[in-house]
């Protein structure tokens, strides 16, 4: 437990720090109204303004919150790009940015397409009702599920075993199982090579991820999608996912695809909801996954 609350603060440690989770004072001085006035704004308005700044998977897993919201008002979202992320991050693809020009291109079709969302757009000093990116500076716990973080800040929750995104097939991939494996949160027990002689495997991450894992997977393919959606529509057509905590997953979990999660152990935030759902931490228990859902 020490470990992990050591991990917490070395990552997301702001103006506050772990004991201030039972201060009071602090809570109220800093934050207090800033709740307040999300309640207020969902208890009296009817049009919401959400602003989210990345990372994408962060964002994708609001989606559950936005999408409940809904149902009693018109939902719009406005991404802050370029901003920028104040701890190391390997080989991050926004060069040091939560969300830059290029991952917001690529991510704007997925948004667009989802009905619950009225508009999508830059944010540009709109106002905004619901500030999502809080969930960074609030004095919560984040090993919560990470679409949780969001039900702390507005008070709403939803069924998590239901789908929060749609998408349709793709056009010409199907029936193959899609792998995106991120440089971040890897878990090194776990290696990939006992799949090396399946050649129904596609890799559907950043090229440079794809070599990587080359290594271990010859029979690897490599899919450059061209956004957010189309990657949703190769996962959602797929006999099932691997990966790690990355967009790709966060997809995975919202489409409710079969998938697997290399679950790590230092940072444990993402967590599988509903059938055909797993997480591992060691190898074994990954190989009879794999073979599970293979047979499925």
């Amino acid at each position: 437990m020490m470990f992990l609350k050591k991990i917490y603060l070395k990552f997301f440690k702001k103006k506050t720090d772990y004991k201030s989770f039972k201060n009071k004072q602090l809570f109220d001085k800093i934050f207090k109204d800033k709740i307040t006035s999300i309640n207020k704004a969902l208890l009296e308005k009817k049009k919401i303004n959400f602003l989210h700044s990345g990372h994408c998977g962060d964002l994708i897993y609001s989606l559950a919150t936005i999408k409940k919201l809904s149902e009693g008002h018109e939902c719009s979202l406005f991404i802050n790009t370029n901003k920028k992320i104040d701890i190391p991050y390997h080989n991050h693809p926004g060069d040091g940015l939560y969300i830059n020009n290029r991952i917001y291109e690529f991510l704007l079709p997925l948004l667009q397409k989802q009905k619950f969302i009225k508009k999508v757009e830059k944010f540009t000093n709109q106002e905004i009702d619901v500030n999502l990116d809080l969930f960074r500076d609030l004095p919560i716990n984040l090993m919560f599920n990470s679409p949780r973080w969001y039900f702390h800040l507005t008070g709403v929750q939803t069924n998590l075993s239901e789908k929060s995104l749609e998408v349709e097939d793709h056009p010409k991939i199907s029936n193959k199982i899609i792998i995106l494996r991120s440089f971040r949160w890897r878990n090194n027990f776990i290696n990939y090579k006992f799949l090396d002689e399946n050649k129904d495997l596609i890799f559907v991450g950043m090229k440079n991820e794809y070599e990587d894992l080359k290594k271990q997977i010859k029979n690897l393919e490599f899919y450059d999608c061209s956004s957010f959606y189309e990657m949703a529509q190769i996962i959602k057509a797929s006999k099932f996912f691997i990966g790690n905590m990355s967009p790709g997953y966060a997809i995975a979990e919202s489409l409710k695809v079969p998938r697997l999660l290399e679950a790590c152990p230092e940072m444990p935030y993402v967590h599988p909801v509903g059938k055909n759902a797993y997480d591992f931490y060691f190898q074994e228990h990954f190989e009879n996954y794999v073979k599970l859902l293979s047979n499925r």
